[in-house]
């Protein structure tokens, strides 16, 4: 009788620590899990190559010049880089971000244009770009296109 006494006192607590190291073991999976599966994702986010694709044949003068980059990352994806993972250079002008701004008075004919990988100076890409020599026409107004508007449904009509 004592000890069937004894047993259930000792019983909840029995319980309740083996609870805990249930718990416990549960975690420690989880948190093993969570490592594993992050560390794959580290490895995916990895840039195995850096390619840049400018939209344009020229840059222009007075204004800011967007410079693409993308990259291709260990899983096989592209996307793009901007300037917290690529660093941006050009001894004739100056970068803003992605944006290459060229002076109005430039009197080159092209820049030097280098972009490199901040997690691995052996990537990067080194190139020129022409200066755009032609100025834009001026724009034109809203009446001029609304003139051109109407001209164009008479010529249809």
């Amino acid at each position: 009788m004592i000890a069937s006494i004894f047993m259930s006192a000792l019983t909840p607590k029995y319980t309740a620590s083996m609870h805990l190291c249930s718990k416990i073991s549960q975690l420690k999976t989880t948190l093993f899990f969570l490592i594993t599966v992050s560390t794959l994702c580290v490895k995916a986010q990895r840039v195995d190559k850096i390619y840049v694709n400018l939209y344009t044949d020229s840059l222009k003068k007075g204004t800011h010049n967007y410079i693409n980059v993308d990259g291709e990352f260990a899983n096989g994806k592209f996307l793009p880089l901007d300037s917290t993972k690529i660093q941006f250079s050009c001894p004739q002008a100056k970068f803003f971000g992605n944006n290459l701004y060229i002076p109005a008075d430039f009197a080159e004919d092209k820049v030097l244009v280098k972009v490199m990988l901040k997690e691995d100076n052996s990537k990067f890409k080194e190139f020129e770009i022409y200066i755009k020599k032609m100025e834009d026409p001026p724009l034109r107004t809203q009446e001029q296109m609304m003139t051109e508007i109407k001209n164009k449904r008479k010529k249809n009509s």
